[in-house]
Formats: structure tokens, C-alpha cells, sequence
């Protein structure tokens, strides 16, 4: 079979024969493929900046695009933090202090009016809980700065969509509130708290909730003509509170607001691959990235959504990762022992089927 057929077939995906053909292909081969599909859009001048990175077992390949200088650029990763946050919660159980069962009023006594008072910590995490995705007053509330507090306040309050655990529905704000336990239980900010049993374990050293010891200026900007609505959506009236906005940057939004590398991001889905117990018990681990939504139409782990859909075509059923909507993707797929990083400065509104999706069925092998 010459290149030229081999290609033709790759991008056909002709189902289990095309992924194990893609299995056979060097990591090398991947990057060069996959590059040619990154830089496209920089030459296009649709994309700013890129880095992706690809690990299969011990073996691995980065590289940096457009105006990224090196792999090791940072990026604001958007709702890849909420895995983040999620263990920040599992490291409490893993402690006893917190169970998955226990209703979220034991730990935020005013959360407590009607069926709030039923919904447990696994429900936050699992997107069960019948609470919404944003405030409908969040833009207000982002113009005008409010802080995390104010934020707790407002989904204390707000109307549940439907009761709980009977749904799924996507909720940025029951992540919020799963923060608010860890900070209420071990007195802690949440970014110290992470940077401290989490990242530091890891030897995560350039990841990070907010900006900490980081400024704005080390960050690759966001396109943000291109920002999802709830970031303003280009509104050049925006500028103040969108997601390069030094409030964004720094509000350290526990659904939202973390920043980090590819290969730092490699580092912590490869703890669930193979846990070591730095962070988590072994059987936590693994409880995290198993499915906690039968019967409800969507597959999610503990802050994890769940593979095949949403990541490569060509991952199993095991893969599990998140992405986000600054224009980031991260999964890995314990079925072939790979993890697929693609971080861009291209909101995913554009870069989900220009890039990031693209290059992850080629990955994959889909």
C-alpha cells in the first residue's frame, strides 16, 4: 500500500480495520499528519497558537504551533479545570471526611430549600443534580466582577431544572458548589488546596487554578472573537470580564478557570491510567472515570466525561477526559494506553471542527 492509499484510507474511516491500521502507525507519523491539519488553520490565519501532544505507553511527541513558543506554552484550559476539581473533592473521601453520599446541605447548610436538600456530592460531580450549567444573570455578574462568594450565593438560590438524579444536564454550577465544600471543609481556597495535595504530588509545577504566581503575560491569549456567549462572545464591551480579562484569569473559576500545559495535562490523565497513589487511592482513581449515569443517555465519571463520544472516533469505551470551550481537548484511552492533549487559542464554537476533533479521530485511529 503506498502513503498516498494509506492516507486515503485513514481519513475514509472504515471502521475496526482503519483503527487497527492507525494502531500501527508511529507516533512520529501522527504528529506529521496531525500537524498538517493544525497548521493549515495558522497559515489560514484562523489560529493564533496550538500545542499537541501525544503519549502511547513510554513513547511520546509534541509540538508547538503559530504563536505558542515552545510545548511548554500555557493555556487557559476552560472546563478541563472541572476534573480538577473533582479530585480536589476525592481526595476528602479518600480522607473520610467527605462521602459521595452525603446530601450537599451537611456542608452548605443554606442549600436547603425544597429538592436541594436531597442532592448528593456524586451529583455534583456526575452532572445529576438539576442545577444549571451558568446563573441566567452570570454576564451580569461577570461585568461587574463579582467574586467566587457571589457566585455561591446565586446557585444556592437559583431554580432546579429538574429533581435529582432523575436528569442529565451539564452544570458548571454544581461544580461550583463541589468547590465550595472543599473549601468549607478544609478551610482552604481551593487553588492552595490543589496546588498542595494534587499538582504538587504530580509534579505539576506549571499548572495552576487562577494565575498564582503567574501573570496574564505568560499566557497564550484567547481568541475571544470567537467566545462562547456566557464569555461574552467578542462584545468588545466584554473586554473587562472576558476570558483574557486579568477578572477572568484570576477569579480561579473551579468550572473554568485553571491554566496548564499539554504535557502537565498528560501527567494527570496518565494518574488514572496507571495510579500510583500520589493523590488518590488506587480504587478512587478508577472510581472517577467509571460511568455514574446509566439509564440517563450520556456517559460520565466523576468529573470525567466518558468515552467514545466527544473524543476520538477510533477510542474505546474506557477513554475518558474533558474538554473545553476556550478551544482545549484532553482524553485518554486505557484500551491503548494513549493520552491526546490538543490545547489552541480557537474557541471550540470553531476549532471543535476544524481542529480539535479532526485531529483526535486521527489519533485515535476513528
Amino acid at each position: 500500500m503506498t502513503r498516498r492509499q494509506s492516507l486515503l484510507l485513514l481519513l475514509a474511516g472504515m471502521g475496526s480495520g482503519l483503527r487497527s491500521f492507525a494502531a500501527t502507525r508511529s507516533l512520529p507519523e501522527l504528529m506529521e499528519a496531525a500537524a498538517q491539519l493544525i497548521q493549515k488553520q495558522v497559515a489560514a490565519g484562523t489560529l493564533t497558537a496550538a500545542v499537541l501532544r501525544i503519549q502511547r505507553g513510554a513513547e511520546t511527541v509534541e509540538r508547538a504551533f503559530g504563536k505558542a513558543e515552545t510545548p511548554a506554552a500555557m493555556f487557559l484550559l476552560g472546563s478541563i479545570t472541572k476534573p480538577f476539581a473533582a479530585v480536589a473533592v476525592m481526595v476528602l473521601v479518600d480522607r473520610g471526611e467527605v462521602r459521595l453520599t452525603d446530601r450537599v446541605v451537611k456542608f452548605i447548610p443554606e442549600f436547603s430549600a425544597g429538592a436541594r436538600s436531597e442532592i448528593t456530592v456524586a451529583q455534583l460531580l456526575a452532572h445529576t443534580s438539576g442545577l444549571p450549567d451558568q446563573l441566567g444573570d452570570n454576564n451580569a455578574l461577570r461585568a461587574r466582577h463579582a467574586t467566587l462568594a457571589e457566585f455561591v450565593r446565586g446557585t444556592v438560590r437559583t431554580p432546579l431544572l429538574f429533581a435529582p438524579g432523575t436528569k442529565y444536564h451539564y452544570q458548571s454550577m454544581g461544580i461550583l458548589l463541589a468547590a465550595e465544600i472543599v473549601e468549607r471543609v478544609t478551610k482552604t481556597a481551593l487553588p492552595e488546596f490543589l496546588a498542595q495535595h494534587v499538582f504538587s504530588p504530580l509534579g505539576m509545577t506549571r499548572t495552576v487554578l487562577g494565575l498564582g504566581r503567574f501573570k496574564r503575560a505568560d499566557m497564550v491569549p484567547v481568541q475571544t472573537e470567537h467566545a462562547a456567549p456566557e464569555a461574552g462572545a467578542g462584545d468588545p464591551k466584554a473586554r473587562d470580564w472576558d476570558w483574557n480579562s486579568d477578572y477572568w484569569r484570576n477569579l480561579a473559576a473551579p468550572w473554568g478557570g485553571a491554566h496548564s500545559t499539554a504535557a502537565e495535562l498528560s501527567i494527570f490523565l496518565r494518574s488514572f491510567l496507571h495510579p500510583q497513589g500520589k493523590v488518590l487511592r488506587e480504587a478512587t482513581a478508577r472510581l472517577m472515570i467509571q460511568n455514574h449515569t446509566p439509564g440517563l443517555g450520556v456517559r460520565r465519571g466523576l468529573g470525567f466525561a466518558l468515552g467514545p463520544a466527544g473524543f476520538g472516533k477510533g477510542c474505546s469505551e474506557q477513554a475518558f477526559g474533558h474538554s473545553g470551550s476556550t478551544g482545549t481537548l484532553a482524553w485518554a484511552d486505557p484500551a491503548t494506553d494513549t493520552t491526546c492533549v490538543i490545547l489552541t487559542s480557537l474557541p471550540s464554537r470553531i476549532s471543535g471542527e476544524t481542529i480539535l476533533h479532526p485531529v483526535a479521530d486521527l489519533v485515535s485511529g476513528g
